[in-house]
């Protein structure tokens, strides 16, 4: 049984009837289930997508650590950039 410490009230707008069709599909048991299957799915998004991003983070800044070639100084590097995507 819910006490009020876990007790969240949500305005779902449009969502409530997506909320509802999953609850009547038989899928979930109650719109407790729904929300919380939800929030786990995005815990296991972001936990996924931060260890993508940092393992990628790391191998692009070990990559360019062991590049041989000279630095390129900021201002030409960003001149670069600015004429390539806003000309």
């Amino acid at each position: 049984m819910a006490t009020a410490q876990n007790t969240i009230v949500v305005d779902l707008g449009p969502m409530r009837k997506r909320v509802e069709e999953r609850v009547q599909s038989g899928s979930y048991s109650s719109p407790d289930e729904v929300i919380r299957a939800g929030l786990l799915a995005l815990e296991r998004e972001e936990a996924s997508t931060n260890e993508w991003e940092d393992a990628e983070l790391i191998r692009l800044a070990e990559e360019a650590m062991a590049d041989p070639r000279p630095s390129i100084p900021a201002e030409q590097l960003f001149r670069e950039l600015r004429a390539k995507y806003h000309p």
